[in-house]
């Protein structure tokens, strides 16, 4: 991809990564790829704001060496050292070995980990700043968005900020800027990887986006690691943030499920008609036929969460433990939430599911709904019409 320069003396020299289809392992699907942004500030002093992952490393050097030797630079800051961001460090410092390195305590400790390299690294904090001539880098510590290293990076002269994983998006283009794509495909990206990544966060989020306003930080433009340049509305991303951090959520109630002979699915369709009928918005997840990333989102940015299964050897059916895990990390709390399904015998599922939507701090609506073999037209109506409760409920939330 094209070198391009986002602000005055500042490059884009990353890569982009089309190809990509899972990220943390097999954790978080990237059906649009993702890209690996690194930036490279021209001035006195040349300055290189994160790297690549490893294998994208010599594309790196290529695009810097568009602009300037890659021999030729001064300083490396790194805002967060897992492999995607850092991989490509040691090809980058085996061409200037002379290059100072800034990071906080902890992407040092986490350096000598993950490189054993004896680098010249300047620890920095919140407050600290780094001259490069005529541009003024500041750092602001921002730990646990979304690893303990992470930090972000402000350039006031340029109103430019370089915060990482933070407002990032998995989302490949040829393109840089937010206002040369798909805006609303982008947010709805941006809200995935909030919901998927930076959820269990959401108190420390709203502590730093606290922390950026009273240091009075003017931002026109927010580079992030991955994704879209927000430029022309870094504004609305600041706002979503704040919005998905404090759990604004939609009226709308997410239902989600598995089934071994259709019992559940019955029971699924019939609470849907209910909240269809009182009018709330709602979707319908077969969850092992479905991106759980994708039902994660929407789970986390609804009101109100409904998750069934059959019963199988007293529990619930596999396809649905790793959602339901993955759930309990994230944390929903504050959403209404039951669990329904149906049993021959002894039943168990039900109980799994009102447990771990408990970790997961949802608020339970009620007693579980529970039939035996087959819903009859009575338990179906029965379904229907607590589907309308919880609708409503959901509207005056």
């Amino acid at each position: 991809m094209a070198v391009t320069e986002i602000k005055k003396g500042v490059y884009w020299v990353g890569a982009v990564d089309w190809n990509i289809r899972s990220f943390h392992g097999p954790t978080f699907t990237t059906p649009y790829g993702t890209t690996y942004n690194s930036y490279l500030i021209v001035d006195e002093q040349i300055t290189l704001v994160d790297a690549v992952y490893t294998p994208f490393a010599q594309e790196l050097i290529d695009h810097i060496a568009e602009i300037i030797d890659p021999t030729t630079i001064d300083n490396v800051v790194v805002n967060h050292i897992e492999t995607d961001h850092a991989g490509a460090l040691p090809n980058i410092m085996a061409l200037n070995p002379g290059a100072r390195m800034f990071a906080t305590n902890n992407a040092k400790v986490g350096l000598a980990k993950h490189f054993d390299q004896d680098w010249d690294i300047t620890v920095v904090k919140s407050g600290d700043t780094l001259k490069t001539g005529k541009y003024t880098l500041s750092f602001l510590e921002a730990p646990m968005l979304h690893w303990p290293d992470s930090m972000f990076t402000y350039i006031g002269e340029l109103k430019l900020l370089m915060p990482n994983d933070a407002f990032g998006q998995h989302y490949a283009s040829n393109f840089r800027f937010d206002d040369q794509v798909n805006f609303n495909h982008v947010m709805d990206e941006a809200r995935k990887y909030y919901a998927n990544i930076l959820n269990p966060f959401s108190k420390l989020v709203l502590k730093k986006l606290a922390e950026v306003e009273s240091l009075g930080l003017e931002i026109d433009m927010i580079a992030p690691s991955h994704g879209i340049i927000w430029r022309q509305n870094p504004d609305k991303i600041l706002q979503a943030y704040s919005g998905w951090a404090k759990g604004e959520s939609a009226k709308k109630v997410v239902i989600l499920y598995d089934t071994m002979w259709e019992s559940t699915t019955k029971l699924a369709k019939a609470f849907m008609e209910g909240i269809t009928e009182a009018g709330v918005e709602a979707a319908l997840y077969q969850v092992s036929k479905t991106d759980h990333n994708d039902i994660l989102t929407d789970v986390i940015n609804a009101s109100a969460v409904l998750i069934g299964s059959s019963t199988v050897n007293n529990n619930i059916l596999p396809s649905l433990s790793p959602i339901l895990d993955e759930l309990v990390g994230l944390k929903a709390p504050g959403k209404i939430g039951l669990a329904f399904g149906s049993q021959g015998w002894a039943g168990g599922a039900v109980k799994t599911i009102e447990q771990r939507l408990t970790e997961a701090g949802v608020e339970m609506h009620g007693p579980a709904f529970v039939v035996k073999w087959l819903p009859n037209g009575e338990e179906l109506q029965r379904a229907k019409e607590l589907g309308k409760e919880i609708a409503m409920q959901v509207v005056h939330s």
